[in-house]
């Protein structure tokens, strides 16, 4: 399933799905989860935005799924129970069970039917 999910504080669509999908993984706010960030990225002296940033900031938080392939649905069917943090070519978005326990995919768009690269378990 699918959910529109955007916490952008002034509602705006800009590329921060990395900041949106965290602080919908975590139920974290938008504003927490951008300085969080931002404040790892500049003791690195990097961007938060970038792959190889996000990749290791997720490798060091989060447990990585190994062997995980598919598209973003049915990965995300995979794991009812989990939450998951899906990386997707130039993406990543969260999949996570609504309040009836079904697991859904909360994100800008539907990116259901995208090829996942890898997976995170948060929780």
């Amino acid at each position: 399933m699918y959910k529109f999910y955007n916490e952008n504080p002034l509602n705006k669509y800009t590329d921060d799905c990395v900041v949106r999908a965290i602080s919908c993984a975590t139920n974290k706010s938008w504003d927490y989860v951008y300085d969080y960030l931002s404040d790892i990225a500049q003791y690195e002296g990097t961007l938060f935005d970038k792959r190889d940033f996000v990749r290791n900031y997720l490798d060091r938080t989060y447990q990585r799924l190994r062997g995980i392939s598919g598209e973003v649905g049915y990965v995300s069917a995979m794991f009812p129970d989990s939450t998951l943090l899906i990386t997707m070519n130039g993406h990543i978005t969260c999949s996570k069970p609504d309040k009836n326990g079904i697991p859904t995919i909360y994100d800008t768009f539907d990116p259901r039917d995208r090829e996942v690269e890898d997976v995170w378990l948060v929780k």
